[in-house]
């Protein structure tokens, strides 16, 4: 198969599961940074900021001779205008699900690629809804474990789906890496993108 076309500068095993699914070569360099919102910071702002930065954190950490593009990405969820991150713990998992429970609310993703000829972005924007979520399933959902590392305390690809009643846009995106948008991304670098394309 050959070294890798990329570095994914995330740890979600997500955004590898679906970059794996495009057939693009890859390698896992995660990065980390200050995730705290800006004053004032709109939500799909705020993601597309984060995503740039990891791409371009895990860039300068590359020495010269092993650079080769980065792709970044970020995601969270916003209600009424209120970023909702990863939740803290049990309590504020339940605030957030109690919260979105029987409303629609977006998730935005970020991405963002950093290579030798310059850099792009991209931003995916959804709207979910949720049908009502009694207090009983929300307890029951934080057990799984699922929840923990989740923005907005959810995994629509896993026991989430369950609170899902409609969802408009990209599932991909929505899960946390929108295929589409990273295509489009990749497509501008040269060489061929995934394995087994001819050049």
């Amino acid at each position: 198969m050959g070294g890798p076309r990329i570095y994914l500068a995330s740890a979600s095993p997500r955004r590898a599961e679906l970059l794996a699914q495009i057939g693009v070569a890859f390698q896992v360099r995660p990065v980390s940074v200050d995730e705290t919102p800006r004053r004032r910071e709109e939500a799909a702002e705020y993601v597309l900021r984060l995503a740039q930065e990891k791409a371009r954190v895990a860039w300068s950490a590359l020495e010269e001779h092993e650079r080769r593009p980065v792709l970044a990405a970020d995601t969270t969820v916003a209600l009424d205008g209120e970023i909702f991150g990863k939740p803290d713990d049990r309590a504020s998992a339940r605030a957030m699900l109690l919260r979105l429970s029987g409303c629609t609310h977006e998730v935005h993703t970020a991405i963002a690629l950093v290579h030798a000829g310059g850099a792009g972005s991209r931003i995916s924007s959804s709207r979910v809804t949720f049908r009502a979520i009694s207090g009983e399933e929300i307890d029951w959902y934080w057990g799984t474990g699922e929840p923990a590392d989740k923005a907005g305390a959810y995994a629509i690809q896993g026991r989430g789906a369950i609170f899902v009643s409609h969802l408009a846009g990209s599932y991909s995106g929505v899960v946390g890496l929108p295929l589409l948008e990273t295509w489009e991304l990749l497509a501008a670098l040269p060489g061929p993108i995934a394995v087994g394309m001819q050049s």
